[in-house]
């Protein structure tokens, strides 16, 4: 047994340290968003250095953290993710207890170190999910998806409890992304979605007040100009003002003057509609889309369940992530919090898009081997 372990450990060692696992197409397209997102958060925070430098220290461990894991071949994660699940799990009850602040700081602080737990489900949960999911029969029937939704309903419910609302849909998100490429039948997607439209007014009385009043800001921004509508307000006066070609870089107004709020966050597209106009944002939205489809490629080349499932969610969540900041900057949608990737300020958020796509080049490296 011992000597069967040290064989594995060796070649473990050899494949982490020999072969290549980066997927030039996507680095360089994640390498170029990143340096995107420095230069408008340089002029979103009004030339802060300290900002813009301690941003680039959290990618450039993200970074680390890619190469680093795009080396782990998809078998391991596999045989990790049921503990990297529940040890998440456990942080976020820690943080409940011992955390820092409320919503989305939630943080906890372990001296050296200082994250959001959160932040990891975002991965863990799409990882248990086509764990659960590997070697088993699919399309999944009514009894493995009940399962599944039980694994995606607990962290959502406890990272909702905190009180973060948006990163608790979009681990929600993450995990429905894996069992919806289980190949589940139409029908079954149909009466799921009813299900949850139905929840809706239940799930409307365990909101926050000021959570039911973004929704309902969302309908009339106008009705409180100078309070709730205020985000929404500012931020498509900023998208507006860009018109075509933008004012250029530096010369945002309406994050220099302090109209818009978050403008370092949430609301940094804004800034960066205004300074690159229409034009920037198509380009920035051509990135996006470019990183998005090779992501979905990768996971069409996956050979396992478990790499497929885990690639495809991980390739949808980031969409989502776009696609719920355009439209909350647009006032489609109503603020919840969360930032745009690799260019919105954050530490924990940045890193733990990176680390998901080191899980992708892992299983793009290892597409050809027997999972």
């Amino acid at each position: 047994m011992i000597e069967a372990w040290r064989v594995r450990g060796a070649r473990f060692a050899q494949r982490f340290f020999t072969r290549p696992r980066i997927d030039l197409p996507l680095a360089s397209s994640l390498l170029l968003l990143a340096l995107l997102g420095l230069a408008t958060l340089y002029s979103a925070s009004d030339g802060n250095v300290s900002m813009v430098a301690g941003q680039a220290g959290r990618l450039l461990l993200g970074l680390l953290l890619l190469v680093a894991v795009s080396r782990i071949p998809p078998v391991v994660l596999r045989a990790w993710s049921p503990w990297l699940y529940l040890l998440s799990g456990s942080l976020l009850v820690v943080v409940a207890v011992l955390g820092e602040g409320r919503g989305a700081d939630r943080w906890l602080d372990l001296g050296i170190l200082r994250f959001q737990p959160a932040e990891l489900l975002k991965l863990t949960t799409p990882m248990m999910v086509a764990w659960y999911l590997h070697g088993r029969i699919l399309p999944p029937g009514w009894k493995d998806i009940a399962v599944t939704v039980v694994l995606i309903a607990l962290p959502a419910i406890l990272i909702a409890e905190q009180p973060d609302l948006g990163t608790a849909l979009l681990v929600a998100a993450a995990g429905a992304f894996a069992l919806f490429l289980s190949g589940m039948s139409w029908w079954r997607i149909g009466l799921l979605l009813a299900a949850a439209v139905g929840a809706v007014p239940l799930a409307w009385h365990f909101l926050h007040q000021y959570q039911r009043d973004r929704v309902l800001t969302l309908l009339n921004p106008e009705s409180d100009p100078l309070g709730n509508g205020w985000h929404i307000i500012q931020s498509q006066i900023a998208v507006g003002s860009g018109g075509i070609f933008g004012k250029g870089w530096l010369h945002s107004t309406q994050s220099r003057l302090d109209f818009l709020p978050e403008h370092t966050t949430d609301f940094i597209f804004a800034v960066f509609a205004e300074e690159f106009g229409l034009l920037g944002v198509a380009l920035l939205l051509a990135l996006y889309v470019f990183i998005i489809g090779r992501c979905l490629w990768i996971a069409m080349q996956a050979r396992s369940t478990y790499s497929r499932l885990l690639a495809g969610a991980i390739s949808m969540a980031f969409f989502v992530y776009v696609f719920v900041n355009g439209g909350m900057i647009a006032g489609m949608l109503p603020v919840v919090g969360v930032p745009l990737p690799l260019v919105s300020y954050g530490g924990t958020s940045a890193v733990s898009l990176l680390t998901g796509f080191g899980m992708l080049m892992s299983i793009h490296a290892n597409r050809r081997a027997h999972e």
